[in-house]
């Protein structure tokens, strides 16, 4: 019992002196001469899954994934089929029309009259048929655009909706550090209240700070599982079990060239593309419009039998033939309603297009703001800030062991480092996120809709151009 007061009292007298007066240099006096607050070894922040306990979710499996489940890439799909489909339809002749006629048909003795059958066939002039496949043509080729940019968005989105799987996962693992170090702080002050170094309102605001840092961890959990479950449903497995996702935030940042990015944008995206081939849809439409004011033939031939006596002679007259030959005569209908309707939907796509190219400006401006302060900052954290926080922790765990500086002093610092790092962690989910929208053409949404060809140059083709809030 003598030897244990002894310690007890030997530690409490050493924890209560000024650490600028201590100078203990023997090793085991150097484990005891903080008394009840133990020595540190430096922890540092990393960006790593280390040793999982189960394989890691990739990029690649996610895509992999996607492709196969995503309902919208199978929706584009059918959709380039039917189009397909109605390029036949639009090519096919007018089916002919066959029937039965008759004329002054009597009874009786006399059984006069006329009996027959008749074929009849509308010749379609002017090509109109072949106008109306290039219309479709224009609209199997806006189809297969839509395919194209429908799994570019869908690419785009599983790649955002990962990276923020990632970006969470790794900010609770931080947040997760910052409470175990705001956790020793307030230990550490209940140790210096019991030795009169630290009074009531000390351990208080550090248990505040404790508590507060474990609700960040908590609410940043949740954070953690709504990510996962919007992954999943962007890949078509809302069913899917969350596991740790594998990746790299800090290196093969996306890299874009700020003056060329906004034109790059503005006159090769998908969006752009269809715009251009919704005006040659237009002008296709324009001239089938004025080839149907060309009237079509209609011919009609046929054989009746003619019941009626040949002269004086106990025989009928017998088959005889019938030809018809028909044309509209275009005097009050010329198509010209038409025609002028088809010419200013020709000149609204033209100004669809301009009004496009503007938007995608627009928004990407928006965007690439964003970008470009993101990149300055998590280049900032990368360079200057974390390596500088890094060197003070580990200057200030070293004077803690040379007795030069108190615990709370190196928890400070600790804190700085953490707090640091989770910045540049958000940081780097802003750089990521815009790089990849700005890299793929603003096209984020991997759930929304592939347009049909006589939708997109509609109101709603509004809604496939991502807004970046």
């Amino acid at each position: 019992m003598h030897s244990k007061f002894r310690s007890a009292l030997l530690a409490l007298l050493a924890s209560a002196l000024p650490l600028s007066l201590t100078h203990a240099q023997d090793p085991q006096e150097m484990h005891h001469h903080h008394g009840a607050i133990p020595t540190v070894e430096p922890n540092y922040p990393r960006l790593a899954q280390e040793n999982p306990a189960a394989p890691l979710f990739t990029l690649d499996d996610a895509q992999r994934m996607a492709a196969e489940s995503n309902p919208t890439l199978k929706q584009a799909a059918a959709e380039l089929r039917a189009t397909q489909a109605r390029r036949l339809q639009a090519g096919l002749y007018p089916n002919p029309t066959i029937g039965y006629t008759a004329d002054e048909v009597r009874g009786g003795s006399v059984n006069g009259g006329k009996q027959g059958f008749f074929v009849q066939q509308t010749i379609v002039t002017a090509r109109k048929l072949s106008r109306s496949q290039t219309v479709v043509d224009t609209e199997i080729r806006l189809a297969e655009m839509e395919a194209e940019e429908q799994k570019m968005r869908v690419q785009s989105a599983v790649k955002t909706a990962f990276l923020r799987v990632l970006v969470a996962q790794e900010l609770l693992d931080a947040r997760r550090d910052l409470a175990k170090i705001e956790q020793d702080s307030a230990t550490t002050e209940k140790l210096l209240s019991n030795t009169g170094q630290a009074d009531d309102t000390e351990v208080l605001m550090a248990e505040v700070e404790a508590r507060h840092m474990r609700l960040s961890a908590r609410t940043q959990e949740n954070t953690l599982r709504e990510e996962w479950r919007k992954l999943a449903v962007i890949l078509g497995r809302p069913d899917l079990p969350r596991v740790a996702v594998a990746g790299d935030l800090e290196h093969n940042w996306p890299e874009l060239n700020e003056e060329q990015v906004l034109d790059r944008i503005a006159t090769q995206s998908p969006a752009t593309r269809i715009a251009q081939t919704a005006i040659e849809r237009s002008q296709a439409e324009l001239a089938r419009a004025k080839s149907q004011s060309i009237p079509d033939l209609q011919l009609r031939g046929g054989l009746e039998y003619n019941n009626d006596r040949l002269g004086t002679t106990p025989y009928a007259k017998g088959w005889e033939g019938i030809a018809e030959v028909g044309v509209q005569i275009p005097i009050f209908n010329h198509n010209q309603g038409n025609i002028a309707a088809a010419s200013a939907d020709s000149d609204r796509a033209r100004l669809e297009k301009e009004r496009v190219a503007l938007m995608l400006r627009e928004r990407a401006a928006s965007l690439l703001d964003q970008y470009s302060s993101a990149k300055i900052a998590a280049a900032e954290y990368r360079e200057e800030l974390l390596p500088r926080s890094r060197q003070a922790y580990t200057l200030m765990t070293q004077k803690y062991g040379l007795m030069l500086a108190s615990y709370p002093r190196v928890l400070e610092t600790q804190r700085k480092l953490f707090m640091l790092q989770t910045e540049y962690i958000m940081s780097l989910e802003t750089l990521w996120t815009t790089g990849i929208a700005l890299e793929n053409f603003l096209l984020t949404d991997g759930l929304e809709s592939p347009s049909r060809p006589s939708e997109i140059d509609r109101p709603i083709r509004e809604t496939n151009l991502p807004n970046p809030m």
